[in-house]
Parts: structure tokens; sequence; C-alpha cells
């Protein structure tokens, strides 16, 4: 069985996000979406509250597991039974953080490779953090993130 993961904040997840998870659904027989639990990041939604909207967004797809995780990727990656890395690249900076990681997971873990997917070009503009931006002012982000995230930032912001 082919397993890929697919590690990040997701904080929270975007209609970007889901459009790479719905391509790997293709291409892998699951898909692991693996919240991590990174502090150093300051997420906007607790932990849980992160792995409940990304599991609700991708729910009308059949292969998919949504986990959380601390640590090293290639770690992940082993205990999911995972030798395929997912990472989204949708600019030149992108590409470059994420070939230096790549690079470092290769180092670390030779047996893990990492593959690197494009977003349609509609949602490359599209960062979770750009988002939560906008939406603590008050801007309208619904058409990048699904409803049940919507709701959720209406409801963190709800005060201001």
């Amino acid at each position: 069985m082919k397993r890929i993961v697919y590690p990040g904040t997701f904080d929270p997840i975007t209609r970007g996000h889901i459009d790479l998870v719905q391509r790997a659904s293709k291409l892998f027989d699951t898909v692991v979406l693996a919240v991590a639990n990174s502090e150093k990041k300051k997420p906007m939604f607790e932990l849980q509250k992160r792995m409940d909207l990304a599991a609700e967004a991708l729910s009308h797809l059949p292969n998919i597991e949504v986990c959380s995780f601390t640590g090293l990727t290639v770690e992940l990656a082993r205990e999911q039974q995972c030798k395929v890395i997912l990472r989204g690249v949708r600019t030149v900076s992108d590409y470059e953080y994420e070939l230096q990681l790549a690079n470092m997971n290769r180092a670390l873990a030779p047996d893990i490779e990492t593959i690197f997917l494009t977003p349609g070009e509609s949602l490359s503009y599209v960062s979770s953090s750009l988002l939560r931006e906008i939406a603590s002012m008050g801007g309208d982000v619904s058409r990048f993130v699904p409803d049940n995230v919507m709701a959720a930032l209406h409801q963190r912001f709800a005060n201001k």
C-alpha cells in the first residue's frame, strides 16, 4: 500500500492545502495529513481544533487520515509507514526553503523521498498566515477556506 504524509501546521487548513491533498489522494492509497504541534509558530488554533477542522474539510475523501505529531518529519513518516513526504510549493522562495528541507530529510533518512506539488494557479497566493491576518481585520476569506474554517474564523474574531 502506497502511503504519503503531508506535514504542516494547517493553521487553518485552506483550499490550497485541500487541493494538494485531493491531488495526492489520486496518486497514493492513503494520504496522512499530519498536523504539527508547533508551539514555535504560535498557532492561532489549538492542535485539536486544527485537526478537527482538517478532518471535516477532507471528509469527502475516503483515503485520508489525520494525525498530530511533534518532532522530526522523517520520524513521523517512519511511524506512519510512509516512504514519501508531500510538500506544497507556491513560489520560488517556497521552493528554495522546501528544497533545503528535502535535502536535510534525505540526509537523515535516505529511504524516504519528498515530492512537491503545486496548488492550482487560483490558489497559488493563498497562505494560512495571510488569511489569518485578513480575517483578523474583518476581511472576507470565504473563497479561500472551506465553510467549517470560515465559521471557526468568524467565531475566533467575533469580538473584533
